[in-house]
């Protein structure tokens, strides 16, 4: 599940909207400049600053209309071979320089691309953006942004969405893509519950008014809708499209789907007939899935990919020595949360939660880790609506911990033992540094690392645990604080209430204040440890360009993408 953020009232939706397209280097409508520019040209000549043209102005009263004809067909000759020439030496140093096509290493592959019904963020990351486009979209700051919808406002009770769609909007199939296909498309998200329905569960109704504009009535406010509406839930499909979602995509997309091999890869094909600004600049991307850590560095090694994402942080130390590559690490939003029972024997008495925090050494985890990712004090991450820098609530200090226990009744003739268990698809390597860490202070960690499914049945299912690790890497997903059903088993009426009262704003502003008050009142609860926020680290080949650097995890749009090697 996934949330967003509320974009106020309808003035200041449109003028964030202008905003935001300028901060995607957006430019206004080319169609426009150069009619403008067309019209300077066939109009008064005289006027131009190119002089021989004005020049040629000026003889021209003086000239029979013969040897006029004679000299325009010259003049038009000259211009059109200067630009061929231009043309053609631009051309040719381009194609010389960048490469038509590109291979991109990535972790985690879909099992198909029904991205209607196949859960995973493997499908979020190939197709959204690429294949699939939504009524609004998100930056890499991760803030919505136009796609489909050009421009859309709010009523004033914040109930009523009414978006513009972009003019001449096509499928890759060719087929018109209008208000009607959207409103099939958001009404068979909840008709047929397909993926992400839950987060349209406020939408009254959906209507088409006229081609190009859509109107979404809601049946209290929701300051989520928008950034909702950037993933699943907001992508339009093509209603008289056939085909098999499985094993094929129609989209709108500035990359057409052109194979897909399962576990294997995912061939994209620039669009050539794409509608949008976002015109693709490499004519083939390819996704190729390794899952063999050794295995992906020697495919950039040998330059088999030309990216690699992500890369993990300590190996990613010796790609940076070589001045081949560049590696970057971008943010994101997984929070590494160590989490504790909030009904467990002990762990339910705050003292003990407050000792476990104080003992930490986040720096220490974070920099046995690589370095690259950040400290994070609460449950909001950096990129998401209600952040608040937490990290001076519980400091590492031993010496509050040792005396929160000793309060809590706990000695070294009496040490609290506590049992931590956890999946292995996170390793053993944080299990025993916490173990170490927290020894130091007199509590006696008994760590289990299980299978994944056992965690699912142990922890998630049964609540049967003291302490259990995970990352939780959904963005806006703080609703999961305010879940007593949760199996964080974390039970605050003030958090629930305050986070009712974001989700009922009708301002940003409103939304954001009522999130951080309600973060902060978490974290001050104390009821996990939010370890570190893990930020995605890549490695590629100098060269490559366009490559997004945040949340390239889950949102991977390869429009702009380019290698010259």
């Amino acid at each position: 599940m996934a949330e967003n953020s509320n974009s106020g009232d309808a003035t200041s939706t449109t003028t964030e909207s202008t905003e935001q397209f300028k901060a995607q280097g957006i430019a206004p409508d080319s169609n426009d400049q150069a009619d403008l520019g067309s019209r300077n040209v066939s109009g008064d000549q005289s006027g131009s600053t190119d002089e021989s043209l004005n020049s040629y102005q000026r003889q021209r009263k003086g000239m029979p209309s013969w040897a006029w004809i004679i000299a325009a067909i010259a003049a038009v000759a000259i211009v059109v071979g200067g630009v061929f020439a231009y043309q053609r030496n631009n051309s040719g140093s381009d194609a010389a320089a960048a490469s038509d096509s590109i291979a991109i290493g990535l972790t985690l592959a879909p099992t198909n691309l029904d991205i209607r019904n196949e859960a995973g963020t493997a499908l979020d990351q190939a197709l959204i953006g690429n294949v699939y486009e939504g009524l609004v979209a998100r930056n890499s700051e991760n803030t919505v942004i136009p796609a489909l919808a050009k421009s859309w406002t709010v009523s004033s009770d914040a109930k009523t969405y009414t978006f513009e769609l972009n003019a001449d909007e096509h499928f890759s199939n060719g087929d018109a893509l209008d208000s009607k296909d959207v409103v099939w498309s958001l009404d068979s998200v909840i008709k047929n519950e397909y993926q992400d329905y839950q987060v349209l569960a406020n939408v009254d109704s959906i209507a088409a008014d006229g081609a190009n504009t859509v109107v979404l009535k809601l049946k209290k406010p929701d300051a989520t809708l928008l950034w909702n509406l950037t993933g699943r839930a907001g992508l339009v499909f093509d209603e008289d499209a056939s085909y098999d979602a499985k094993t094929q995509a129609i989209g709108s997309g500035p990359y057409l789907l052109k194979s897909f091999k399962q576990n294997e890869s995912l061939t994209l094909t620039a669009n050539t007939k794409y509608w949008g600004s976002h015109q693709a600049k490499t004519k083939t991307v390819v996704l190729r899935y390794i899952t063999d850590t050794n295995a992906a560095i020697n495919a950039l090694k040998g330059n088999s990919i030309q990216v690699l994402a992500p890369i993990t942080e300590n190996l990613s130390a010796s790609i940076a020595k070589d001045s081949n590559y560049v590696v970057k690490a971008g943010n994101d939003t997984d929070k590494f949360v160590l989490a504790f029972n909030g009904k467990g024997s002990k762990t339910s008495d705050k003292r003990v939660r407050e000792a476990i925090r104080y003992a930490i050494d986040n720096k220490a985890l974070i920099s046995s880790r690589g370095g690259a990712d950040a400290a994070l004090g609460g449950p909001i991450p950096s990129l998401d609506p209600g952040y608040e820098d937490l990290t001076n609530l519980y400091p590492y200090d031993q010496s509050k911990a040792k005396k929160l226990l000793a309060e809590a009744g706990y000695s070294t003739s009496n040490p609290l033992k506590l049992n931590f268990e956890y999946a292995n698809i996170y390793g053993t390597d944080l299990g025993n540094q916490l173990r170490s860490q927290l020894k130091a202070v007199g509590i006696d960690l008994n760590v289990k690392v299980v299978e994944f499914s056992a965690w699912l049945q142990d922890v998630y299912t049964n609540k049967n645990y003291d302490l259990s690790l995970v990352d939780h890497n959904e963005s806006h997903d703080f609703y999961n604080w305010a879940n007593p059903e949760y199996y964080f088993n974390y039970d605050n009426k003030q958090v629930q209430e305050l986070y009712a009262k974001a989700v009922a704003s009708t301002s940003d502003a409103e939304y954001e204040s009522y999130l951080k008050k309600a973060a902060r009142l978490v974290s001050e609860d104390a009821p996990a440890d939010w370890l570190f926020n893990y930020r995605v680290t890549t490695a590629y080949r100098k060269g490559v360009t366009g490559f997004p650097l945040n949340l390239n995890q889950s949102l991977l749009p390869l429009w702009n993408v380019q290698y010259k090697a």
